[in-house]
């Protein structure tokens, strides 16, 4: 196969927007294919895949290629990581790139730490300190590969194993998630979109491990429950689904974006008691008239997202230390605004897919600290009472290399009856 000249092109155009780093790659790179319609499906599959094959070993890349070139980035990771052969590419190499693509095909990788991890330096820095030296390894190789496709079921229109059995049926390769109990994982990246079950409203694409979250907070038919940052809704979904479109459940967002993606989802679920709200903030005059009423309150706090580099390996380099302290300060305002409408004897679950401490057991603690009304409740124990066997000890915490989710942290905090 001769990789076309046009196709590289592209390729090189479409990675030189990405490395702005000014706004996430899925959508940099969705805004170049549209403004190119010449892509068929094939070629926008191999842009894509090798754009994002460079972002997640963007550190060994560079240092094959002395620097930040997109085109030798291109041609470096299609020959060091897609496999392809100087043939493949003898159509589209120049002349002066030949010598150089055959000695970088040869050449021994870095066997440095921040190289094979493929962390920028204060992230290595930090993780490091976390896990150790081998941990880190398992778990930067984990988060270098590809996601799997997770879906939920909707226990409002459909029981798992007849999912199961309709997608076997229907050619899929599909399997009961390990963990949840509503999860199923799918073998490749079909364009289960089109499928009548998630066109029903039966499915919804979910990673396993954000399920999980929804399942450690545990909503009851019949509360008032929330959803304090419920952005396109994919837990407002999974926790209206759990208390069987019973009670009352609020999705709030001060994106009116954001909130405006979950109406397709919801009109397809089947469930009549979410209640989709814009708020201008965390003191919003909305959220003031609810404080101390809630059963359950859900915060997913905005955080760099480090426990989705599977799926969005810009982030680690589009994030520093200075995006770090900036989520740091609105973790702690959020959580504790998102405290106030909980009532005596009422659920807190504090979230991030997040891997560092500084967002997740820190902000924890901070809290606890400053709110003797509330305490850790372990979250072994919550799931197992779920009946789902997942022990990470007193908090939630997820990581790929260990569970085959994104990594997720939670600490399901209650808050004391008066």
């Amino acid at each position: 196969m001769q990789i076309p000249r046009a196709l590289l092109d592209h390729t090189v155009g479409a990675l030189a927007k990405v490395l702005e780093f000014t706004y996430p790659a899925d959508a940099v790179l969705s805004r170049y294919l549209r403004a190119h319609p010449v892509l068929g499906q094939q070629d926008r599959a191999f842009v894509a895949e090798t754009v994002f094959a460079v972002l997640r070993r963007l550190r060994l890349l560079e240092t094959l290629c002395a620097g930040r070139d997109p085109r030798r980035l291109v041609l470096a990771a299609l020959t060091r990581l897609r496999g392809l052969s100087l043939r493949e590419l003898d159509a589209v190499i120049r002349p002066q790139e030949h010598d150089w693509l055959a000695e970088l095909k040869a050449a021994k990788e870095n066997d440095s730490l921040a190289v094979r991890c493929d962390f920028p330096d204060w992230l290595l820095a930090r993780l490091q300190r976390q896990y150790g030296a081998e941990e880190l390894l398992a778990l930067a190789l984990s988060l270098q590969n590809s996601a799997p496709l997770d879906l939920r079921v909707n226990l409002q229109k459909a029981e798992r194993e007849a999912v199961l059995v309709r997608l076997a049926a229907d050619g899929f390769g599909a399997q009961a998630t390990s963990y949840s109990p509503v999860g199923v994982r799918l073998e490749g990246k079909p364009q289960i979109n089109r499928h009548p079950l998630f066109l029903e409203g039966a499915i919804e694409i979910q990673d396993e491990g954000s399920q999980l979250l929804c399942q450690l907070l545990a909503p009851r038919r019949g509360e008032m429950v929330a959803d304090f940052c419920a952005g396109a809704g994919g837990k407002t979904l999974a926790l209206g689904a759990q208390m069987r479109s019973s009670g009352r459940l609020y999705a709030f967002d001060i994106s009116e974006k954001r909130l405006a993606g979950l109406k397709p989802r919801l009109g397809r679920s089947g469930l009549s008691n979410v209640h989709p709200q814009w708020i201008a903030s965390e003191n919003d005059a909305r959220l003031k008239r609810l404080a101390g009423k809630l059963d359950r309150v859900l915060v997913d706090a905005p955080c760099t997202g480090i426990g989705t580099l599977r799926r969005n390996p810009d982030l680690k380099w589009r994030q520093d230390e200075g995006a770090l302290a900036g989520f740091r300060a609105k973790q702690d305002v959020i959580l504790a605004a998102a405290a106030r409408l909980v009532k005596p004897g009422g659920m807190l679950l504090y979230a991030t897919c997040s891997l560092l401490d500084e967002e997740n057991a820190e902000v924890v603690q901070s809290f606890l600290a400053a709110h003797a009304q509330f305490e850790l409740r372990p979250a072994n124990a919550a799931l197992a009472q779920q009946r789902i066997e997942l022990d990470t000890g007193e908090y939630l915490r997820l990581a790929p290399h260990l569970h085959e989710t994104d990594g997720f942290f939670a600490a399901l905090l209650a808050k004391k009856k008066e």
